[in-house]
């Protein structure tokens, strides 16, 4: 199975916002576990985190290929 490089670059990038999705996770659970004082930050933290996982679905979606019905 042969793989272009544009779908090369995108399963790339794919893994690469996996893993910033799963350190923004574990960075909002610790913040919460610690009783941060700063709400704002936790909560563009979330955010973030939401529009990788948005991002992350359109990507996939993308890549898998179409069947037929």
């Amino acid at each position: 199975m042969e793989v272009s490089l544009d779908e090369a670059e995108a399963l790339k990038w794919l893994e690469q916002m996996k893993s910033e999705h799963h350190d923004l996770d574990e960075v909002v659970k610790y913040l919460i576990e610690q009783g941060h004082h700063d709400l704002m930050r936790i909560q563009r933290l979330k955010k973030r985190k939401l529009r990788l996982k948005d991002m992350i679905k359109r990507l996939e979606s993308g890549l898998i290929p179409d069947m037929d019905a």
